[in-house]
């Protein structure tokens, strides 16, 4: 992996990442259902380096016979976000657009849709 232009804290990250959640609206936080996010310094080495990843079940393809699984997990990866941020203010915003885009997710939107809106 590449050098990290940006050195920050996994503490003062996690942090950025709890004041993403923040700012999502209430209403937004209270709909998402079995749901952990978490930090993670790296992106899986098998694939192409990501910001962020959602795994599980997103609610628009729960059906009725959901339940007894384990949480989805919206990661964010701090490592592969501080490489390709120049600034402290950088890392914020990309930070808050990964959390939005994963979250997004959990709601069912693609990529594609996402792209669409700004959020990809």
């Amino acid at each position: 992996m590449g050098a990290v232009p940006v050195e920050m804290s996994r503490e003062r990250f996690e942090e950025l990442v709890a004041e993403a959640l923040d700012e999502v609206p209430e209403e937004l936080l209270g709909l998402m259902s079995n749901v952990v996010i978490l930090v993670e310094d790296e992106s899986p080495e098998d694939g192409p380096e990501l910001l962020g990843l959602y795994e599980g079940h997103a609610l628009t393809s729960r059906g009725w016979d959901y339940g007894g699984v384990l949480p989805d997990r919206i990661l964010i990866y701090r490592n592969p976000i501080l490489r390709i941020c120049d600034n402290d203010d950088d890392v914020v915003d990309e930070v808050a657009i990964t959390v939005v885009h994963e979250i997004a997710h959990h709601f069912g939107i693609d990529d594609h849709r996402l792209h669409e809106l700004g959020w990809g």
